[in-house]
């Protein structure tokens, strides 16, 4: 497991990380809205409570704005999180990942701009300044959540996720915009249909890690394509793939072989059981895998069904209650 200092995160900036100190206030609420006031309290009003971690469902109604600003939380190391896409079973295409960090309330968000693919995205919100005590019901600091994507799904099939990666740093492009390193991901299911269309959405915009531990990031869709992104040296690198199976943590990859990528105890335990079934995995097989690789602080584990839009997450690592979404695909 890696580790570094104590490390002020930006609202677009996140680590997967036991240990944290409390998200601070934010400084604005509800600052992504572009909603009507009746889209505002329709998004509030569909807010329900479906497990005790707790966790929660919510539709956004309406639009939002993704240069917005808002919260500004706090974070410590260490940090680890797991995630693999297996596409052996073609008309099964799976996407996995846990996110290991603090015991806070967490929100599945199901998003459908109008300029924009529907999604299903999982926020931790923390970042919204929430504590697992605080009541959420009818609090605006919610409308901010499409700002914070860990990991989600959209209607064409595209799968994204991220984990840390210490060693990564990028150098900005001047001639390029900026976003945050988990907005990055907001964009991506919003305008991307496919890995080579959200490669393009990396490729034009500088992410800002500054502040923060960097990420690497996961990339899948319902064709079997995947790709992993990130940051060497200050540039941006891309491994693309049309294998049965990728898998990732918190090691960089590219540029290294598969050899040394098994250094890494929960890369190798991926690694195996997906090259053993040539990447072929039910939605059992896939859960049974997320729970192999957990860790004592893994808040949620989660799989999506890139053909079929089925959403499966188990929260706070009771293995035993699987709760289920659809967002319909195609």
């Amino acid at each position: 497991m890696r580790r570094s200092g104590i490390a002020l995160l930006l609202l677009a900036l996140t680590a997967c990380t036991p240990g944290g100190s409390p998200a601070s206030a934010p400084s604005a609420v509800g600052t992504a809205s572009r909603q009507s006031a009746a889209e505002a309290e329709a998004t509030l009003a569909s807010l329900r409570r479906v497990d005790d971690l707790p966790l929660y469902e919510m539709t956004y109604t309406g639009d939002y704005e993704t240069a917005a600003t808002g919260p500004a939380p706090t974070a410590a190391t260490p940090f680890g999180c797991s995630l693999f896409a297996a596409f052996g079973d073609p008309k099964r295409p799976l996407f996995g990942r846990n996110f290991d960090w603090d015991p806070n309330p967490a929100l599945v968000l199901r998003a459908d701009p109008p300029d924009g693919h529907a999604s299903i995205s999982l926020v931790d919100l923390r970042y919204l300044g929430f504590s697992a005590g605080d009541d959420p019901r009818g609090d605006r600091r919610l409308l901010d959540a499409p700002l914070l994507p860990f990991d989600g799904l959209n209607e064409r099939g595209l799968a994204v996720g991220m984990a840390a990666d210490d060693s990564a740093y990028a150098t900005p492009d001047p001639g390029k915009p900026t976003v945050g390193s988990v907005r990055i991901l907001r964009l991506v299911l919003d305008q991307a249909a496919t890995v080579d269309e959200a490669l393009a959405i990396f490729a034009r915009h500088n992410i800002d890690f500054v502040g923060g531990p960097p990420l690497h990031y996961l990339l899948a869709d319902a064709s079997g394509a995947s790709a992993l992104v990130e940051y060497t040296d200050g540039r941006q690198q891309v491994e693309r793939g049309t294998a049965p199976w990728r898998a990732l943590t918190n090691v960089p990859l590219a540029g290294v072989g598969e050899e040394e990528r098994r250094h890494d105890r929960r890369y190798r335990v991926l690694a195996d059981a997906l090259g053993r079934s040539k990447g072929a995995v039910t939605e059992a097989g896939a859960m049974d895998l997320l729970r192999s690789v957990a860790q004592p602080h893994t808040r949620w584990s989660v799989t999506y069904d890139l053909a079929t839009g089925q959403v499966k997450v188990v929260a706070g690592q009771r293995w035993q209650t699987v709760h289920s979404f659809r967002l319909a695909v195609g």
